[in-house]
């Protein structure tokens, strides 16, 4: 079974998506951290980011290093976001994610799972909160100033939407969650629920 995770940046993804793979005995699978890993790369100077090995781990290692927290500095954060931009960089990763999930039963997070990458995937969810809530979240992670990260948010989001290749947007068939105000267990225990449920359903 896959159950695909989308939504923007600072909606609690990556925490859902990994809580919910060990509630349910699955993978977890963080697409983003492998843009951020083509991000770093590049910023390295690599002469071919799509060259550089990746393993998602954890630790997430790029070419053998751990770079589990450097791929979450804001430099490598803002990279990320044009890098995914790209056509050929998404056409390379998508194909690798489509060939890891492909092995056993995934939670897969990103932007384009439920519509790109697996769009027949069991489950879809299309996590969201209210920019304020993310950028607050954000901030705490990082220690960053809150209006700094927001407009840096705002920024993320309209390239994340408008881009030409893979734009954000809900599946028209996904599960629409508002994690504003939203405890994390709470957000676990109901996708785990659908997840379940579907289970049942095809027993």
């Amino acid at each position: 079974m896959l159950i695909a995770i989308d939504g923007p940046a600072g909606a609690g993804k990556s925490t859902v998506a990994r809580a919910v793979a060990g509630a349910l005995g699955f993978t977890y699978l963080d697409t983003g951290a492998m843009y951020r890993c083509i991000a770093l790369a590049q910023l390295r100077g690599a002469g071919d980011p799509l060259a550089s090995r990746i393993e998602l781990g954890p630790p997430v290692l790029l070419d053998g290093d751990d770079v589990s927290a450097e791929i979450r500095t804001p430099e490598v954060t803002a990279r990320a976001s044009e890098v995914a931009a790209r056509p050929e960089v998404r056409a390379a990763l998508v194909t690798l994610q489509r060939e890891l999930i492909a092995a056993g039963d995934y939670v897969a997070e990103g932007r384009d799972i439920g519509t790109v990458v697996a769009p027949d995937a069991e489950l879809k969810v299309f996590l969201t909160a209210s920019a304020q809530e993310r950028a607050r979240r954000r901030a705490a992670e990082t220690g960053a100033d809150v209006a700094q990260v927001l407009a840096e948010q705002i920024q993320r989001d309209e390239r994340d939407t408008t881009r030409e290749h893979s734009p954000l947007q809900a599946a028209g068939d996904a599960v629409q969650v508002d994690t504003t105000g939203l405890q994390i267990d709470a957000v676990v225990a109901r996708i785990v629920d659908l997840a379940r449920a579907d289970l049942d359903s095809r027993v």
